[in-house]
């Protein structure tokens, strides 16, 4: 079976470039660094990680996929920026972080050979990035099995939205490299909301994630206006 490849090579590439720098916690990723804490917690609270099967879509150089192999779950990330994987690997070597294993594959790939495999899926910060967000989470849900977790985050697409995490992040206070979000491809909830739906997953909790540029402290809200997180279920 031919599986379309559900990625955009500027993207990759994108990633790829930066990727020696993914784990310097002052580099252009300390943004990734800084929220890890709060949707590491957020998971652990609802899925219970330890013992557990755990897929990181998109996973880049590890940051996640890290902390939740040391909170005793058992991870596979996958991503297609090749660097940045070898980046992951080597962290895991040197950390010498237990039972996680970094893969090249694709989330449609994988899920077409090992369906219903994983008790839980993290996909954080991915479907803005790519073409077709409805195949990314369509996969997310082949892959979790029967009563699984499905998470993702994403940025909402909204006036707001485009004030913050483009205007504010990338150009006025730097904290991202201009050109890594493109607007048209954020994902307003209501849209990521039909696509769990149409893939079998049933939508349990949604929360927001703020940020103060002066105290530069993240925490999670009720406000999903920019960036934001979602729970799921397999039905």
């Amino acid at each position: 079976m031919t599986v379309h490849l559900n990625a955009d090579p500027a993207e990759l590439a994108k990633f790829s470039d930066l990727a020696h720098r993914w784990w310097d916690p002052d580099s252009e990723f300390r943004p990734l660094h800084q929220i890890n804490p709060l949707r590491l917690d957020w998971i652990d609270g609802l899925a219970g990680l330890s013992g557990q099967r755990v897929l990181d879509v998109g996973c880049g150089g590890g940051i996640l996929s890290d902390s939740m192999a040391r909170r005793g779950a058992n991870v596979t990330g996958i991503d297609l920026a090749s660097k940045a994987l070898k980046v992951a690997q080597l962290h895991a070597l040197e950390a010498a972080t237990p039972n996680v294993q970094y893969l090249e594959t694709s989330v449609e790939a994988l899920a077409a050979e090992q369906p219903a495999s994983f008790d839980v899926v993290t996909c954080m910060e991915m479907i803005e990035h790519v073409p077709d967000p409805a195949s990314v989470v369509r996969a997310c849900s082949e892959l979790v099995k029967p009563g699984g977790w499905v998470f993702f985050s994403t940025i909402n697409r909204n006036p707001k939205a485009f004030l913050f995490a483009i205007i504010g992040a990338e150009y006025m206070l730097k904290m991202l490299p201009r050109g890594t979000h493109e607007y048209a491809k954020f994902v307003k909830p209501s849209e990521l909301a039909a696509h769990c739906r149409a893939s079998g997953l049933d939508l349990l909790h949604t929360r927001g994630m703020e940020y103060n540029p002066l105290t530069r402290r993240y925490w999670l809200s009720g406000d999903t206006g920019v960036n934001y997180l979602v729970a799921t279920r397999k039905a």
